[in-house]
């Protein structure tokens, strides 16, 4: 299937961003090779600073295949955001679908058309102290098996030091790089053709978030936790320690009334 051409937005948003990442950091650009030349396919990124979609989107353009990224669907109702999101092709995700696999039907009839659906299968920044990649949710595994397109497992460092996850100011000098990695297809034969039950699609959201993982271990020339960090478990883990101080200090409470209490009756 042919590659869709770039367009009219897609070139203009280019003339107002590149010139500002050109200026701002330094690139060490690598794996373009294995970005498919036609048809459609996957991209999954790690995400680490709200700089990189940008910077990554920058990467990606100079390959020729544009990425389509998941957006909320109001984005696409406001004004020239809404022109520009809509013009450049992006996709709206609507988050309100009780379905999760219709949720993800733009980005599946994308792929079908032979485009590029770049996917942030963290969902959000990551909050893994070092910047590791977190675990991933289904989104991008649910249309991989759905469509047995291409996933090109990718890896970015850098954009992060520039500006670090959740803060508010960059940090511009000394100028930094932008490191990329795109990896060889994460081979997902084996969950092909089979029912998408929860644990299918963990399983090969695992194998998709390990292949982001070993191409980010490549940059940094580090080794990664043996468990990737899991905000669910996290915020699990907080609660049952939250619970357990709120019986402690309740029990402390009562051990002290009661002393209190024993204390009146002696007098």
């Amino acid at each position: 299937m042919p590659r869709r051409r770039i367009g009219f937005w897609y070139r203009f948003a280019a003339v107002l961003c590149k010139p500002p990442l050109v200026v701002l950091i330094k690139r060490d650009w690598r794996g373009m090779e294995n970005i498919p030349a036609e048809g459609g396919f996957i991209t999954a990124v790690n995400h680490n600073s709200h700089v990189d979609p940008f910077a990554y989107a920058h990467y990606q353009y100079n390959t020729g295949r544009v990425p389509r990224f998941l957006a909320k669907a109001g984005l696409f109702r406001k004004g020239f955001v809404g022109a520009a999101m809509r013009g450049t092709g992006q996709i709206p995700v609507y988050r309100e679908s009780t379905d999760a696999l219709s949720a993800f039907r733009a980005a599946i009839d994308a792929v079908e058309r032979g485009e590029c659906v770049a996917f942030y299968p963290e969902g959000t920044l990551t909050r893994d102290p070092d910047g590791w990649p977190m675990t991933g949710k289904t989104g991008a595994a649910r249309v991989a098996l759905q469509t047995k397109c291409p996933v090109i497992p990718v890896a970015q460092w850098g954009a992060n030091e520039l500006l670090p996850p959740y803060a508010k100011k960059p940090n511009l000098l000394p100028r930094k790089t932008h490191h990329v990695l795109a990896g060889p297809p994460v081979d997902l034969s084996r969950f092909y053709d089979k029912e998408m039950s929860p644990d299918l699609l963990k399983e090969a959201t695992e194998v998709i978030m390990a292949a982001i993982t070993a191409q980010l271990e490549e940059l940094r020339g580090e080794k990664a936790p043996e468990t990737p960090y899991d905000p669910r478990q996290v915020r699990i883990e907080q609660r049952r320690r939250t619970r357990a101080q709120e019986k402690a200090q309740e029990l402390a409470q009562a051990q002290q009334a009661q002393a209190q209490q024993e204390e009146g009756q002696s007098t």
